[in-house]
């Protein structure tokens, strides 16, 4: 809440503006959803009340809104189906049971701190999300937008439905594909107008007013002869307001949800998280990820005692609130709240909003959504980013939005998991100037001893990468027949038993061969692993130098005591052999 501590007049205004331009959008949009999902579209309107407040009061982003959303009512709808046709009151009362399922599970997960494992997800798996998702905003308003209907059924692609909607379906409207354009033009026209003269950014409001006013003088949203409008129009909202409710639930409805509940739980933490990331990275703002899973949850958990719908963060409506100008979270509950007032006050003439005008701000939000240059700069900086991007896309278009988000998560382990486990061994020689450095191919290891320095973390994703390290190490002290090996190890981290029982393996190993091992610049979180696993019992202390155990360096004190070992078995005067910096 510190965010509202400092809170400007102008910062108001922007929200204001954001709130109302993100309700327009939200009243038809949660009616469909819910549709989608199988329920009374009331149910979508209170998610859109009270899902949308709750996360925004919680939350860490700025701009993303949350409500019902497509991908999580094709969810629901599937986790529905085990009811009949009739069984309505039913299905509500096991929906809203799903939805507390959801969000216990979400606030869980924050509980746990998962959360941050997201910031793992790749830049360019979001690049490909949110330019697919985009493409299938848009797509899904084409019907709209020509004034048609659309065929086929939510099983089919959404490709092969627009195919049979343009080729199989009603002939165009040409007072829709009017208002869709005119609408267009409007945006674009009113847009520039407020960077030129610096207005707010009220222009999706103002359009959506001045089209919604003119079609209804124009006569183009009232009822003909035969029942039907010219034009589509959002249609008739429910005008009563969500209600404390205790779901009427029955056990088996519990293991019958448990599996939909954990999809619909990580689905959402996916699809919020994506698009939060997503503008924040345009905005430069800062996210908590686990207060934002915490916001999830909490929001889909009061939803569950509302009569609501499960939802997440919503593409369109998130973007429609950052373009529009919200400043702050506060644009988030002041779209519920004016959702809440249109519901109780302005029910009849919010049924008055053309769809083709819906959709020509759809329409336009999606061409804003894709960030041409981004794109452009991921695909050129390496064919690694270009695949990542590629696959994305393309598996948000041909599996759905949901399968896409996994599958750029299963990219984003693909990619970190290898570069995780990569160790770096390079051999450190003493120069002719007693300097430490890197040695070069042609150069001979240092007289009597080897240096290695190691990098990397130590998890078992390591283990195998670090055997074939050290194992190469003591093939090579073996073949130089020499007695001494001194590993740096100030830049290894996070040692686990895997790692560990590679490392014990060697020094004894090593131990057995006549070999000496010391090990120089040991971190606090390896010199613990050693204590608790009783590595002291067998390993000489003398040859262990800790980080930070010399003025100098604890690799330059090992070096010293090694040469000075050197200078007694060879009978050579130890000063001959000083180590300077």
């Amino acid at each position: 809440m510190k965010q509202y501590l400092h809170y400007e007049p102008l910062a108001l205004r922007r929200d204001i503006i954001a709130g109302l331009t993100v309700a327009a959008i939200s009243l038809p949009q949660g009616m469909a959803y819910a549709l989608l999902a199988g329920v009374d579209p009331r149910y979508g309107l209170y998610s859109a009340i009270v899902v949308t407040a709750v996360a925004s009061i919680f939350g860490s982003s700025s701009h993303l809104i949350n409500g019902p959303t497509s991908a999580i009512s094709l969810v629901v709808f599937s986790a529905l189906s085990i009811f009949d046709a009739d069984q309505r009151i039913e299905a509500a009362e096991a929906m809203f049971l799903l939805a507390v399922m959801v969000g216990t599970i979400q606030i869980a997960i924050s509980v746990l701190r998962l959360g941050d494992l997201t910031r793992y997800i790749s830049e360019s798996v979001i690049l490909g999300f949110m330019s697919a998702a985009a493409s299938l905003l848009a797509l899904g308003q084409i019907s709209n937008a020509l004034g048609v209907r659309d065929k086929g059924t939510g099983a089919q692609h959404i490709l092969y439905r627009l195919w049979l909607t343009l080729t199989a379906g009603d002939a165009v409207n040409i007072k829709a594909v009017f208002v869709t354009v005119l609408t267009l033009l409007l945006a674009i026209a009113l847009r520039r107008l407020m960077h030129r003269y610096r207005w707010p950014q009220f222009d999706m409001l103002a359009v959506l007013v001045i089209v919604g006013v003119g079609t209804y003088y124009a006569g183009w949203t009232a009822p003909g002869a035969d029942g039907r409008t010219p034009i589509a129009i959002a249609g008739a909202v429910p005008s009563d307001f969500p209600s404390f409710h205790v779901a009427r639930v029955k056990f088996g409805w519990v293991l019958d949800l448990a599996s939909d509940s954990v999809a619909i739980a990580f689905l959402g933490l996916l699809e919020a998280l994506a698009i939060a990331k997503s503008i924040a990275y345009q905005t430069r703002q800062p996210l908590d990820f686990n207060r934002q899973c915490l916001a999830e949850g909490l929001a889909n958990l009061a939803g569950g005692f509302f009569q609501c719908l499960p939802g997440s963060g919503s593409l369109s409506r998130s973007a429609i609130n950052f373009q529009a100008g919200a400043a702050t979270r506060f644009s988030g509950v002041l779209t519920a709240g004016f959702v809440a007032l249109a519901v109780v006050a302005f029910a009849p003439l919010a049924r008055y909003v053309p769809k083709p005008a819906l959709a020509a701000l759809l329409l336009l939000t999606a061409a804003r959504l894709v960030d041409v240059r981004r794109v452009a700069y991921a695909v050129r900086a390496s064919r690694l980013d270009a695949s990542v991007v590629g696959i994305t896309a393309l598996s948000a278009v041909a599996f759905g939005l949901d399968l896409a988000i996994i599958i750029g998560v299963a990219l984003s382990i693909l990619l970190f998991v290898p570069r995780a486990a990569k160790i770096k061994a390079a051999e450190l020689i003493v120069d002719e100037n007693e300097i430490v450095r890197e040695r070069l191919p042609p150069e001979s290891p240092n007289p009597g001893f080897l240096l290695y320095d190691l990098e990397g973390e130590l998890f078992f994703g390591a283990g195998p990468e670090l055997e074939k390290v050290l194992h190469g190490i003591g093939q090579q002290a073996r073949q130089l027949q020499v007695e001494h090996v001194l590993l740096r190890l100030k830049r290894v981290r996070n040692p686990d038993v895997v790692s560990l029982e590679h490392l014990e393996l060697f020094l004894k190993e090593a131990r057995a061969n006549g070999i000496f091992v010391w090990l120089a610049g040991l971190r606090a979180d390896l010199l613990s692993a050693f204590d608790r696993l009783n590595f002291d019992n067998w390993i000489d202390a003398d040859h262990i130098f800790p980080q930070g155990a010399d003025d100098d360096s604890a690799t330059l004190a090992a070096v010293r005591r090694i040469r000075s070992q050197l200078a007694r078995d060879r009978n050579v005067p130890a000063d001959r052999l000083y180590y300077r910096v």
